[in-house]
């Protein structure tokens, strides 16, 4: 029997760890926040198929309880250091040994106020897609000034593929999470204009350009190809933004309810603060730097220590898991050769 631990109780960390229990290995699960479960916790629905999230949570629930994993909540990695093949992983109050670990620090959205000319924490009514699904699950959908919102834009790419912000990728699952809350509103206010401006839309997984579809077909979303330079406030307390249809080459104004900005994703402080710890390399882009790209993305630089999960690059939900359980596998074929 082997001992693991794995740094971060999200989808991810939850799942490698019940993967590596299910093995027969010990494992320890080391999450900083006083629950499992990670940014699940403030999600309402899931793309494609609007499955709830405390779906996922309960499956999560359902899945520690079936092995003898050890949990530290509101615990923190203090400092690593290498004891031949064993790591010896310090928290607050207790030193954990382990012949491996697995980072699953998991990700944060992109600061808003970082683009100040879109207006968040500057208007009431400028929120994020995270603002959003917080909204979905108090059913609030009310306007600064008490009423429901009869246009509403979504603004893609808030924080990704910006030269700017130093974030040249993509965060791939911005457009969909978009897609998905526009039908979303148009389903709780079915009066709405929704508009969402977008740079380019990328469908890339299944069901995703179906849902594009029915966006636009059953739920008359409006889909305008420019990027939003400016959000303002009218004197009346609306909103004003600034873009351009880059289809047909005009600029554009146009007043608003509400503004939706999806934020991109981006690497945690901590996880650059655990790689430094633990001495692995990092991509550019802050997200941890695997030993191959193409066939061990959860291998990192140093030996001994994985990764799983959206401290990798972005992912989908269903993406994080599958590449938990890659993950897994690759640990326990390293741990063969000790």
């Amino acid at each position: 029997m082997k001992n693991i631990v794995v740094i971060g109780g999200g989808i991810a960390g939850v799942e490698v760890a019940c993967m590596m229990a299910e093995t027969g290995n010990r494992v320890t699960i080391i999450e900083r926040d006083n629950k499992l479960g990670g940014k699940l916790n403030n999600w309402y629905c899931l793309f494609p198929d609007f499955k709830k999230s405390d779906e996922i949570l309960n499956y999560i629930k359902n899945r520690i309880s079936k092995f003898n994993i050890e949990v530290k909540l509101n615990s923190n990695v203090e400092k690593a250091e290498r004891n031949g093949n064993t790591w010896l992983v310090h928290t607050e109050n207790a030193i954990c040994k382990a012949d491996a670990v697995i980072i699953a620090t998991g990700y944060q959205l992109f600061d808003a106020t970082r683009k100040e000319e879109l207006g968040y924490k500057i208007y009431d009514n400028v929120i994020t897609q995270a603002d959003m699904e917080q909204r979905f699950r108090e059913g609030n959908f009310l306007t600064s000034y008490g009423k429901k919102p009869e246009r509403i834009a979504i603004v893609h790419c808030v924080g990704s593929r910006d030269e700017k912000c130093h974030n040249m990728y993509c965060s791939k699952v911005c457009c969909v999470t978009g897609v998905k809350q526009a039908i979303e509103i148009n389903k709780f206010l079915p009066d709405a204009q929704i508009f969402c401006f977008y740079m380019d839309l990328r469908m890339y997984d299944k069901f995703f350009e179906e849902l594009y579809r029915t966006a636009q077909e059953q739920h008359n979303i409006q889909f305008i190809r420019g990027r939003v330079s400016e959000v303002s406030e009218t004197p009346d307390q609306h909103l004003s933004i600034k873009t351009e249809d880059t289809l047909s080459g005009r600029p554009m104004k146009m007043k608003l309810d509400m503004v939706i900005l999806l934020a991109g994703m981006e690497t945690k402080k901590n996880t650059k603060e655990i790689a430094d710890k633990f001495g692995v390399d990092r991509e550019i882009s802050g997200f941890l730097k695997s030993k191959d790209f193409h066939i061990g993305a959860g291998i990192l630089t140093q030996k001994g220590v994985f990764a799983a999960g959206t401290c990798i690059a972005p992912m989908s939900i269903k993406e994080t898991i599958e590449n938990a359980r890659s993950t897994a596998f690759q640990v326990n074929e390293y741990l063969k050769t000790l």
